[in-house]
């Protein structure tokens, strides 16, 4: 009986002590657990940036993304010297008209005057169809356009974009400011006003910068007393020949003049230009790239439909890039 007790008080000791090694070996490797876990980073609150994955937008910047236009360049590969495609606006001048253009609550409209190259229907007419194309049709009526035909467009009343075209063979800032002009484009009640001359400004021999500029001040004066909610974009002509004798004829040499006053002019009074004459070579090549290409009529003045169509298209083109530049302000 004694020896069975002995025996049975020798096993309970082998237990507790077989228990704490456990015990002992458990508290080890909680300890050491706590020491690893301790030891690593701290987790960062927000999650890293994954740089191979895009930016995740709102719901409303997603709707503006959607507004983005696509276009591509029309400017041919073997034309020389040329420079960026854009409408020149460091003051965003032209802000409020992208905004109603993005918004297209109703009819956005934009009348196009100048010279014989707007009355020709063809540039401008390129201009219309693809800005239709781009941000739908429904506030005109469709109809053909030739030089036969008015360049107005048949409003609907719905909203989309309307563009008016006004142009006079042998127009001027200073031949168009009168009051029939004045009226016509007013009572359109436009929202841009894209205002093409120069060509025949310089073909004056007696031009001078000074009243060029007095011109063109006076002819906006007069919109605005008409148009106060309309904006307005400038674009410089596109290179001509004159004649030098009886048969043979030259660049003229007036035409940089003419550019250079109305940047001048457009940056001194927080104005958009579009610089079609450097955009396609400048002083030294738009006149030979024009040439080159075969886009001249004889008379060296005029272009050819696939000249007056391409200039459509490169306005085109500055126009939907300063569009998307400016949505691409109101994402981000």
């Amino acid at each position: 009986m004694e020896r069975s007790n002995m025996r049975k008080e020798k096993h309970t000791r082998q237990n507790n002590s077989l228990r704490l090694k456990y015990i002992i070996i458990l508290c080890i490797t909680i300890l050491q657990g706590y020491t690893v876990l301790s030891a690593q980073d701290v987790l960062p609150v927000k999650a890293r940036r994954d740089h191979n994955s895009g930016p995740v937008y709102s719901s409303a910047a997603m709707e503006k993304l959607m507004k983005f236009i696509s276009v591509s360049s029309s400017m041919p590969s073997y034309f020389k010297d040329t420079t960026e495609n854009v409408i020149i606006d460091p003051t965003g001048s032209l802000d409020s008209f992208w905004e109603k253009l993005s918004n297209m609550e109703s009819p956005v409209r934009i009348v196009h005057i100048g010279d014989s190259h707007v009355r020709g229907h063809v540039f401008p007419y390129v201009m219309r169809k693809l800005l239709e194309e781009d941000f739908g049709h429904e506030a005109v009526i469709d109809y053909s356009v030739n030089y036969n035909t008015t360049g107005l467009a048949q409003e609907t009343g719905k909203a989309g974009v309307v563009y008016h075209i006004l142009g006079v063979n042998g127009a001027t800032c200073e031949s168009f400011n009168n009051p029939e002009r004045i009226t016509e484009i007013t009572s359109l009640n436009p929202d841009l006003v894209i205002m093409s001359f120069g060509t025949n400004e310089a073909h004056g021999r007696n031009y001078r910068s000074a009243e060029h500029r007095i011109q063109m001040m006076n002819l906006i004066k007069e919109l605005k007393k008409g148009c106060i909610n309309s904006e307005f974009l400038i674009t410089t002509p596109p290179g001509a020949y004159v004649r030098s004798g009886r048969r043979n004829r030259i660049i003229n040499v007036r035409t940089p003049k003419v550019v250079e006053t109305e940047k001048n002019f457009a940056a001194d009074n927080k104005l958009a230009v579009w610089d079609l004459y450097d955009v396609v070579g400048g002083g030294k090549f738009a006149c030979k790239n024009w040439t080159s290409a075969g886009m001249y009529q004889r008379d060296k003045i005029h272009f050819t439909r696939e000249g007056y169509t391409l200039q459509g298209l490169l306005l085109h083109e500055a126009f939907i890039k300063a569009y998307n530049d400016y949505v691409a302000t109101k994402i981000y």
